[in-house]
């Protein structure tokens, strides 16, 4: 067979589109190898701000947990005084008591009068005080992280 010059232009045509077709392959390929390479950049990222987001909230969780703890001791040393100071409250009240008793005993005894006063209702239940316009004093180093 012999060769026509449609029978090479047609052949020409074949390798034409399949060359068209190769490089449009070739450039989707390559296309594509791109894309993927800036997807693993975009997710490398992506991990390093993780990362170094972790590490931030690492570190301030820390610096919280310092603080709770700090809290923590100073409520308990200030409920221990508290409960010192209710102890000494109360042995105080009682001999105030046994005192007004034996005041009581002694005007009894001598016909001699003596006012003796009640012990005041703040004294046994401070939190409830008649006056609560007064100001509560309180150090500044109480409430230091």
């Amino acid at each position: 067979m012999a060769l026509t010059p449609q029978s090479v232009s047609s052949g020409s045509d074949a390798d034409q589109r399949y060359a068209k077709f190769d490089e449009r392959k070739r450039k989707r390929m390559e296309s594509n190898r791109e894309s993927a390479k800036r997807s693993r950049l975009r997710k490398q990222q992506r991990l390093e701000e993780l990362t170094s987001e972790t590490t931030q909230l690492q570190n301030q969780n820390s610096i919280c947990r310092d603080r709770i703890d700090s809290v923590e001791r100073n409520y308990r040393a200030v409920d221990a005084e508290n409960n010192v100071l209710r102890a000494q409250l109360a042995e105080l009240t009682e001999r105030l008591n046994s005192l007004n008793s034996l005041t009581q005993f002694w005007a009894d005894a001598t016909g001699f009068p003596v006012d003796i006063p009640e012990i005041p209702d703040t004294l046994l239940e401070p939190w409830q005080l008649p006056c609560p316009i007064q100001p509560i004093t309180a150090s500044s180093d109480m409430f230091q992280f």
